[in-house]
């Protein structure tokens, strides 16, 4: 009964140890920066902790045994207990201590990165260092407590293992897919909290209660750790700690690249490589008796079986795409969808991974045969192998990709293990066997070193993007791969501690070259295919703020918003904040479009976080200019998050401009809610532009002494700096650039209601929310926002209708058609509200007709024409003829909400009036008589 209930217990405190392990990296990550550093040093701090935990705990459990003698089991248990509920109130704690270690960081001189950044590594070590320490207890004293006799010992110990794995695999998949997006990090933290105090309560209990009697003080107390083939044991321990970090490293990359880089990939590989581990720990449990040469066997399976895994691997993306296809685009779907992966992933990784898992508790079973000390002999072991795992994130998972690829890593994961089987072999087996041993891992490795390199090709092809069958990849990854080199040339390729870069080309292009950076499979921008929004984050920015004398990029990608904020005569210094080493390294292959970014004095290229470089900045910027990649890749959500958003208002000067780059694909109208709530929270002067026809741009604007002057900003545009990088951009004059704003300054602002939540770092929803509309490719609409007090605020401050205003309310026809053209390059909908204005101001315009014409074919929902006729009357009082239908009222709501436009806005009274003109009237219960009302609410509610 004690055993069972442990063993149950064994299991909680494993899932809770792994949600904190997800939800520290996250919290750690606001004190650290998301960068390479910052994750190996949280995997080390947490490790390295488990390490120190398992050493101590070895020793405790062997002093407790020798002094409880008969009460062995009781003393051990009831020091368990205090063990975790040490943990629960560490974690009950941990909010409020993050918060005086982020205010103690603060105080920690800044003046050298390298000093800083120790410091706040010393901050993070204290918050997780001692319930790290204190889980190191579960191994070594569990082992020694509930084993009755050295011969059950070996079973006891794999069943401990293989529970409290198990339950890390759950905590694995429920950290990312449910309890931090549903509870956020406070509650998280706190509920497992409460899990390791049930677990201590219970522990205690038991442990008062009257127990069975441990093994018995005599073997506890034998000398047996002192015994040299302990010491080859251990090293083996190690160089799989090592080796099984280091191939995780490689599989959570190679899911990246596969599945895309969501938290979604990285909860699929972690669950599915800790569920292996417990697999092969349970198997183990069934075995009576384990020979030494077993041990050699089941690491050269091991080693095999991940050799035979390489050859397959670099064509992961394609059939993660043939998988893909079998399930459609709804939430219904999502869930099987990853049940599904992960079941693939389970097959495939089963053998190796738990092959890997069965190691350590098979150690233990040879080394308990011939030594006493059960506890201590655990601690011992698991702490080398800890501190494998430790060299595996440091040097494997981190240091080696400085200088290798991912398939490289992989080998040496791979050589590793052939190593600890041939060292282990060698100190076990008799000499004809240890020789035969010696030549065989000379064999594997020299086939190690000739396999061949992983295709960059294949791993970029980005296929989880695609939804749906494209042609050439329906014959094959071979086929495909073939095709794609016809088309593709691959210039750059490296794998670095934060991502897999590759620079395409396209073949067949004109004299000036078409390239793209992809990062994990994702393309970041294409010149020129991306141009116009990667000029226009900088240009708008700049032409609005105050001064662009001093600007902060955050991401480099194709250099070109570096490259066009320092092109301006006004700019003095522009620093780039980028966290990937191959971005940088790849950079002069954009120069040739970009106007010399890499090149460019003024251009200083930082490597490093963009929260982390901005927290410990003490310049104040004109202009900082966020394009980062899509909210769904994990990571990226820290960019849209309160916090960062408040640090990037902090470091603006006076009259500075923030833009936040927003995608309309792969997203949905939700998700892009929340950013604008978010934003707004922060900023009290949020505009909105437009750049292509799915990318938005939002500008924060630091208040200065006087609002938005028109004079002044038609005398930046026509500067010739200005004038130039706009033309690149292609704006052709002042009127088109206006024409390109979509909320003018304090429409979102004017929103009261948004009806969802902000996404904090604590709470960090978007990621999830954004995960999920990816998964779908959701296609989302910018928030209509056309309430009383936002349609005032957009009158007010509309640009292009202030521009208008000096022309009598009516632009020239050459501006009026250059800014209606510009309009209908980035929205088809806001083109035909000009259209329809302007035909409401004179009907008979030949230039209406003409561009109709030209955007006649473009509409999807119904002939331009038609629409505009429809619209129409929406810019003025309807007339006093024949009433109009119920469904001509609703049809003209409709309207109204889908195609408002506040540089262009239509008349309110005009809707009201449709509606009170009904042919049934405005009796009390009718349907007109609820219409209208429904309208009236919803014209001067302020939500969105």
């Amino acid at each position: 009964m004690v055993r069972a209930v442990a063993l149950f217990l064994t299991t909680l405190t494993g899932f809770s140890g792994l949600v904190y392990e997800v939800a520290w990296q996250r919290y750690l990550f606001t004190l650290l920066g998301s960068d390479s550093e910052a994750v190996a040093a949280i995997l080390g701090i947490y490790l390295g902790g488990l390490a120190l935990g398992y050493r101590l705990y070895a020793r405790v459990t062997r002093d407790v045994t020798v002094r409880a003698q008969a009460d062995a089991t009781r003393a051990l248990l009831v020091l368990y207990g205090g063990t975790e509920a040490a943990v629960g109130v560490l974690a009950v704690v941990f909010p409020w201590s993050f918060v005086v270690a982020q205010r103690l960081s603060v105080l920690i001189p800044h003046g050298s990165p390298a000093l800083g950044f120790t410091g706040d590594v010393v901050l993070a070590t204290c918050l997780i260092g001692p319930p790290a320490v204190l889980m190191g207890g579960t191994i070594p004293v569990l082992t020694q407590a509930l084993a009755v006799s050295v011969e059950d010992a070996a079973r006891v110990h794999a069943l401990i293992y293989g529970f409290n794995t198990a339950g890390a695999f759950a905590g694995a998949a429920a950290a990312g897919f449910v309890l931090i997006p549903a509870l956020g990090l406070v509650s998280v933290v706190r509920w497992m909290g409460a899990i390791n105090l049930a677990a201590g309560a219970t522990f205690l209990v038991l442990g008062m209660a009257r127990g069975r009697t441990a093994v018995s003080s005599a073997e506890a107390s034998s000398a047996a750790l002192e015994v040299p083939q302990f010491m080859a044991f251990a090293v083996v321990a190690l160089l799989s700690g090592f080796a099984t970090i280091t191939l995780q490293t490689v599989l959570i990359r190679m899911g990246g690249l596969s599945l895309g880089s969501s938290q979604f990939t990285f909860s699929i590989v972690v669950a599915t490589f800790v569920l292996c581990i417990a697999l092969g720990s349970f198997a183990v449990a069934g075995f009576r008796r384990i020979r030494a040469g077993a041990v050699v066997a089941v690491l050269w399976a091991s080693a095999i079986a991940f050799t035979a895994l390489y050859i397959p691997l670099d064509d992961g993306p394609y059939w993660a795409y043939r998988l893909r296809l079998l399930f459609g685009r709804s939430n219904a779907d999502f869930y099987p969808y990853y049940v599904s992966t992960f079941l693939v992933f389970l097959g495939l990784f089963a053998l190796p991974i738990g092959l890997a898992g069965a190691l350590l508790p098979m150690m233990f079973a040879v080394l308990r045969q011939r030594f006493g000390g059960l506890g201590a002999l655990a601690g011992r072991l698991y702490s080398w192998n800890t501190v494998g795992c430790l060299l595996g994130a440091l040097v494997g998972g981190y240091a080696l990709l400085f200088w290798f690829n991912l398939n490289h890593v992989y080998r040496i994961g791979v050589a590793t293990l052939l190593i600890a089987a041939c060292f282990l072999g060698w100190v076990l087996l008799a000499r004809r066997h240890a020789v035969a041993n010696l030549v065989c891992a000379s064999l594997g490795l020299a086939i190690l070193v000739l396999l061949p390199a992983w295709d960059p090709l294949r791993l970029s092809v980005g296929f989880f993007r695609h939804r749906e069958p494209v042609a050439q990849a329906m014959n094959g990854p071979r086929a495909l791969a073939e095709f794609g080199h016809e088309s593709v040339d691959v210039p750059f390729y490296a794998d670095d501690p934060v991502g897999s870069v590759t620079v395409w080309e396209r073949k067949g292009t004109a004299a000036t070259p078409s390239r793209s950076v992809r990062v994990n499979g994702k393309s970041e921008g294409e010149i020129p295919t991306d141009y116009v929004t990667m000029s226009l984050v900088a240009l708008i920015p700049a032409w609005i703020a105050q001064d662009c004398a001093r600007s902060f990029v955050i991401g480099y990608g194709t250099g070109v918003t570096a490259g066009e904020l320092a092109a301006l005569g006004c700019a003095r210094s522009v620093e780039v904040a980028e966290i990937s080493p191959a971005v940088i390294a790849a950079a002069p292959l954009f120069d040739y479009g970009n106007q010399d970014a890499s090149r460019n004095p003024k251009v200083a290229i930082i490597r490093a976080d963009a929260y982390r470089a901005l927290l410990r900045s003490s310049e104040r910027y004109d202009v900082i200019s966020s394009e980062p990649s899509n909210p769904w890749v994990a990571g990226v959500e820290m960019l849209f998050s309160r916090e960062f958003l408040e640090l990037a208002r902090d470091r603006l000067a006076p009259g500075g401009v923030f833009a936040q780059w927003i995608h309309l694909y792969e997203i949905d109208t939700d998700s892009v809610r929340m950013i604008f709530r978010t934003f707004t929270s922060v900023f009290d002067r949020v505009a909105v532009w437009h750049m292509l026809d799915q990318d938005i741009m939002l500008l924060g604007i630091n208040p200065a002494s006087t609002p938005l002057d028109l004079d002044r900003l038609e005398a930046r545009f026509s500067q010739a700096d200005f004038r130039a990088g706009f033309g690149r951009a292609g704006v052709p004059d002042f009127a088109s650039l206006l024409a390109r704003e979509v909320y003018p300054v304090g429409v979102p602002n004017a929103v009261v209601t948004w009806h969802t939540d902000i996404h904090t770092l604590l709470h960090p929803l978007l990621n999830s929310e954004a995960a999920r509309a990816f998964f779908r490719g959701d296609q989302a609409e910018i928030p209509s926002l056309v309430s009383e007090r936002a349609e005032a605020v957009g009158r007010e401050n509309s640009l292009l209708r202030r521009y208008a205003a000096r022309f009598g309310g009516t632009l020239p026809e050459e501006s009026h058609r250059h800014a209606v053209e510009e309009t209908c390059k980035y929205s088809l909908k806001l083109c035909l509200t000009m259209l329809a204005e302007w035909k409401a101001k004179e009907s008979a315009s030949p230039v209406v007709a003409e561009l109709l014409e030209r955007y006649l074919h473009l509409s999807t929902s119904a002939h331009a024409d038609s629409i505009v006729r429809a619209l129409v009357p929406l810019f003025g009082s309807a007339n006093d003829g024949d009433g109009d239908s119920l469904q001509q009222a609703r049809d003209a709501s409709a309207l109204f909400m889908e195609y408002y436009h506040h540089a262009a806005p239509f008349d309110r009274a005009a809707l009201l009036s449709a509606w009170r003109r009904c042919p049934g009237g405005l009796q009390p219960g009718s349907e007109c008589l609820a219409g209208l009302e429904e309208t009236e609410r919803y014209l001067g509610s302020l939500r969105d």
